[in-house]
């Protein structure tokens, strides 16, 4: 039986973590060390942390940010923002991520995907995307943090990046992001149709029954991840476990 994941996700500026409705009005979440020593004491089974200001600002990866997290937690941890190259991505896993995220730079560059892939491992590769609603296009991706909508269509663009060498998927629906409202499902549920790779859900997360919806068949999702109702201590991870469980859904 492969276990449900519930990865909590720390999005990094100005070296604070920020938490806003769809990557706007962001407020302060405290400390990234801090928080993150907290959450593998607490029992998530991965980190994610992202620096959402990095391709905005046209700049690389906050090394000294990763590094003071790694030494800090004992769960994998994965790190994007602003990595623009292999150099970059060697750069990152050697301040202690275990996993890298690209997001911008894989649309700019598909070919970064392959690259990646091929020097660390598809282990190693987390392809992120921010997605919104088209009414007339449908699911459409987004870029540097969401703001940039484009062409792509987020089913033909994640079956594209996974023949690239993805070894997973990170979804973010930006029409829920900090909402609270629940999880996209129909775009998860969607994608998880057509890859093989794992597919992380993200956007949406307010309540324990948001949760255990997208890690359900309805929502296909493997992981689930969340920050607002983390950050804010709404939802404990060891309560938010236990509710699963008793919803049927296995976790660790």
């Amino acid at each position: 039986m492969l276990y449900k994941r519930i990865i909590p996700c720390l999005d990094l500026k100005a070296g604070r973590v920020v938490k806003g409705v769809k990557f706007a009005d962001l407020r302060d979440a405290g400390d990234p060390v801090e928080q993150a020593a907290f959450y593998s004491s607490e029992g998530a089974d991965e980190l994610v942390c992202l620096d959402i200001a990095a391709s905005r600002e046209g700049r690389g990866p906050t090394l000294r940010a990763i590094e003071g997290i790694a030494e800090q937690v004992f769960i994998p941890l994965t790190a994007g923002g602003g990595l623009a190259g292999p150099d970059d991505v060697r750069a990152t896993l050697l301040a202690g991520a275990d996993r890298v995220s690209l997001n911008t730079q894989a649309v700019l560059n598909p070919g970064l995907i392959e690259e990646t892939a091929g020097r660390f491992g598809r282990q190693c590769v987390v392809v992120a995307i921010d997605f919104r609603s088209d009414p007339d296009l449908g699911w459409r991706v987004c870029t540097h943090g969401g703001s940039i909508p484009t062409e792509l269509s987020l089913v033909a663009w994640a079956r594209r990046v996974v023949e690239l060498g993805a070894g997973e998927l990170l979804l973010t629906s930006m029409d829920r992001d900090g909402t609270v409202d629940g999880y996209d499902l129909g775009a998860t549920r969607a994608v998880a149709d057509a890859v093989t790779t794992p597919v992380i859900a993200s956007g949406g997360a307010g309540r324990p029954e948001d949760v255990a919806a997208v890690l359900s068949e309805a929502g296909g999702a493997d992981a689930a991840l969340a920050a607002s109702i983390f950050h804010y201590r709404q939802c404990r991870i060891a309560d938010l476990k236990a509710f699963l469980r008793g919803q049927g859904v296995p976790v660790r």
